[in-house]
């Protein structure tokens, strides 16, 4: 992928993201995400329709989320299944909507999952795939899941260690259930721009070798990489799917501490 002039991530340039309030605020974000995103795969000579944006509603109120439907969403993003689920509910009315949970999952939590999404991004332990495939069954239907891949090394985030990706794909052939679509990660935080893309570069990298040994069942089409962060480093290096919120609803009103493990707060991105 081409490289960018970019020497650091907007982590450091933006501040806090202003609150949308209206579906106009809605449509200006949504718009000047896109944009960006256009503008990302010129620079990498990528088809802007190879990329999908999802909306991350995490912490937000269904308001937002009504009014961010009425601007074009149909397809939202939530780390806490329980949250999901609520919303899930009280939304029951608004047609098509799609639910895609990209947060770590407790197999107490699966019947939920199970129930309610369209895709599971975070997937990362054979556990949590048997108890999806044991619901799923039960529900009669399938879900698109994300295998996550700890890239940047550190303790504080969830994911596989790349090299124990590929007899993971392997044992997800136990669980029919489950199609598998492509990998997730979550970069390093940071300001350099260089650090994060080295994250990205090892997703790609990863994938274009798995390729090569995973089951012809498993599909590896999808890396799902950047946040609102760093998400045009992400598209130069090969994003599928980025996960984009605060610049599409605002910052978020809580520290950190509430989203991510105690552990996790000094490195955790902010999607």
């Amino acid at each position: 992928m081409s490289e960018s002039s970019q020497t650091m991530t907007s982590h450091a340039r933006h501040g806090r993201y202003p609150q949308a309030r209206t579906v106009d605020d809605f449509r200006h974000n949504l718009a000047a995400v896109r944009a960006r995103m256009d503008a990302a795969c010129l620079r990498a000579g990528r088809d802007p329709a190879q990329v999908r944006l999802l909306p991350v509603s995490k912490t937000k109120p269904e308001a937002s989320l009504r009014l961010a439907h009425a601007a074009g969403c149909c397809l939202f993003g939530e780390n806490k299944v329980q949250e999901a689920a609520g919303k899930w509910q009280a939304m029951q009315d608004l047609g098509g909507l799609q639910w895609s949970i990209i947060g770590h999952l407790q197999t107490n939590k699966a019947k939920q999952v199970a129930r309610l999404a369209s895709e599971f991004q975070a997937l990362d332990s054979l556990r949590v795939a048997e108890a999806l495939e044991r619901r799923l069954q039960i529900e009669g239907r399938s879900l698109d899941v994300y295998v996550q891949v700890n890239t940047s090394g550190e303790a504080s985030k969830y994911g596989l260690a790349p090299d124990a990706v590929l007899a993971h794909l392997r044992a997800l052939g136990a669980y029919p259930a489950l199609r598998v679509r492509g990998l997730m990660t979550l970069a390093v935080f940071s300001a350099e721009a260089e650090r994060v893309r080295r994250c990205f570069i090892g997703l790609r990298a990863l994938r274009d070798r798995l390729r090569q040994d995973a089951p012809a069942a498993v599909g590896l089409d999808e890396l799902s990489m950047g946040m609102s962060g760093d998400f045009e480093i992400a598209i130069e290096e090969g994003a599928t799917v980025v996960r984009v919120g605060q610049a599409i609803f605002g910052a978020r009103p809580l520290p950190d501490s509430h989203y991510w493990p105690a552990d996790a707060t000094a490195t955790e991105p902010k999607r």
